[in-house]
């Protein structure tokens, strides 16, 4: 009992009361200090912030479909190109195996008249 008399003496020493309530209030204004650190910030900032990000991935997504039908249209472009030469060539080909069909028809031609006129 006597430990007991003594604890209860240590702490109704009024130095132990200041020194209780000084920890308190520094250890109060401590948290207090963190909390407002790490606390979530107000709706409108948070608000601003989704905004802007928001924004940001807009242009961001804007600039590559941009990047995109540019790519497209230029890979258009040069296949456009492509078919219409291929076309060309094409053209001329039929127009030159046109023009050899229409010479040997005239040469068989040529060749009848004269057998016809020899015999």
């Amino acid at each position: 009992m006597n430990s007991k008399n003594d604890e209860l003496e240590h702490t109704e020493q009024p130095g132990h009361a200041k020194s209780l309530f000084t920890g308190l209030v520094i250890g109060g204004l401590v948290g207090a200090g963190t909390v407002l650190l790490f606390a979530p910030q107000a709706g409108e900032k948070t608000r601003a912030e989704l905004r802007e990000g928001a924004e940001h991935l807009r242009d961001q997504t804007s600039e590559t479909v941009k990047g995109a039908i540019s790519q497209v249209k230029s890979r258009a472009n040069l296949i456009k190109a492509d078919v219409q030469i291929k076309a060309e060539d094409l053209q001329h080909q039929g127009k030159d195996l046109i023009a050899r069909q229409l010479e040997r028809l005239s040469e068989a031609a040529e060749a009848g008249k004269q057998a016809i006129q020899n015999s």
